[in-house]
């Protein structure tokens, strides 16, 4: 059988659709361009192999998604493509995650991906078959770079009965945030698989101030994982006070070179009032191995921030941080975030170790007049780590969000 590439999968989708001439594929879609110019700076704090990863690049990124066909049955296409292209490198400066290249090689100028989902919806379920970037407490692909990781495969949503929301659905490649191949799907403890499976969702009750979540994931011949999740808001007077509590069970399915036997506790408390939200973290890493999650994506726990994620074996850590909107201090569209997370309980090399982390994070977008949605981003963090390099970091990221539909 020929290999299909992703660009062609979207305009064959594009076509099939398109020649059903439905008045709700074409008037229900939205389609955007967001231009990502994104300038990464980490110091290693010493002249060791590499002493810095610095590096500059523009990334250009296209999303549309149709309506639907009428009738009881409808169906649509969802298409991405994204370009990547380096305005700075150099083979000492490179690895950081933005190009595809990696120390001792810039690589290449540009980089690009493309891929297309087939979609159909009866009454409020909606099977996909394709590209997929899911956003789920088992599997939420990242988009902390310049271009966003996706995966190929298919996804099931029902929303049937009211307040329930069931997710199912079997992801078999992966594109990485740096990278135009597609590849089996690795995990951040243990090895990688082409087929990782998920089954579960949440329900909300009490005037939706209360949601539980059960999920079930399995990357196939690597690890299986159990989660239970509870989120809880309640109004008290000018206040908001919010709960998050997730318990990840996560055990070896395989034969890996590692057993993997986990138990993931985490924890979020929050309380807001006017532009002000406070928030106190609490993570329990209990296992032999780290917590098992796909590399890349963004796991569903608190203290997994700007570097570092605290899942190492046995490594509790905890988490202050205070956010600030200042839309109703007169200057909307600007907003800041300050965090520390501290970590200990775990071992390195026989001997007891601790790590913690510093981060600032301002973000501006332009309310009006020529520049209306351009996006300004510093993220700025700092790292100490018995276990690591330390590092200082400075990400400065501008978007650009251009509605075409």
């Amino acid at each position: 059988m020929k290999h299909v590439t992703p660009l062609a999968l979207a305009v064959t989708a594009a076509i099939a659709c398109g020649n059903t001439q439905a008045a709700g594929f074409a008037d229900d879609a939205t389609a955007s361009l967001q231009l990502r110019n994104f300038y990464f700076n980490r110091d290693f704090r010493d002249p060791g192999a590499q002493s810095k990863a610095e590096e500059w690049a523009q990334g250009f990124i296209f999303k549309a998604e149709s309506g639907y066909t009428p009738g009881a049955l409808g169906f649509g296409v969802d298409v991405y493509a994204g370009l990547g292209l380096k305005l700075d490198s150099d083979d000492e400066r490179a690895g950081s995650g933005l190009l595809a290249n990696s120390y001792g090689d810039e690589g290449k100028d540009s980089y690009s991906e493309a891929t297309a989902a087939l979609k159909a919806r009866l009454s409020n379920t909606v099977l996909k078959v394709g590209g997929l970037m899911p956003k789920l407490p088992v599997v939420s692909s990242g988009d902390s770079r310049l271009l966003p990781q996706s995966f190929t495969g298919a996804s099931l949503s029902m929303n049937e009965i009211e307040n329930l929301d069931v997710q199912a659905g079997q992801l078999r490649e992966v594109n990485y945030r740096n990278s135009s191949n597609r590849e089996d799907i690795r995990a951040t403890v243990g090895g990688a698989s082409d087929r990782f499976n998920y089954l579960g969702g949440s329900y909300a009750f009490n005037s939706k101030n209360t949601t539980i979540g059960l999920w079930r994931a399995e990357l196939q011949d690597v690890y299986n994982q159990n989660l239970i999740n509870l989120i809880h808001t309640q109004p008290v007077g000018d206040w908001k006070l919010g709960v998050n509590l997730a318990w990840f069970d996560s055990s070896d399915d395989g034969n890996q070179p590692i057993d993997i036997d986990h138990q993931l506790t985490s924890l979020t408390l929050s309380a807001a009032t006017g532009p002000h939200t406070f928030r106190l973290g609490y993570q329990d890493s209990d296992g032999d191995t780290a917590f098992p999650y796909l590399a890349e994506t963004d796991p569903y726990i608190v203290n997994y921030v700007q570097i570092l994620d605290f899942t190492r074996a046995d490594e509790q850590s905890w988490q202050a941080r205070y956010d600030i909107n200042f839309a109703s201090l007169g200057v909307p569209g600007l907003s800041a975030f300050a965090r520390y997370v501290s970590g200990d309980n775990f071992q390195v090399a026989g001997n007891d170790g601790s790590e913690w982390e510093r981060d600032i994070d301002v973000s501006y977008t332009v309310q009006s007049g020529t520049f209306k949605n351009l996006a300004v981003r510093w993220r700025n963090a700092m790292v100490r780590s018995d276990a690591t390099r330390d590092i200082d970091e400075n990400r400065l990221i501008l978007s650009y969000s251009i509605a075409l539909k």
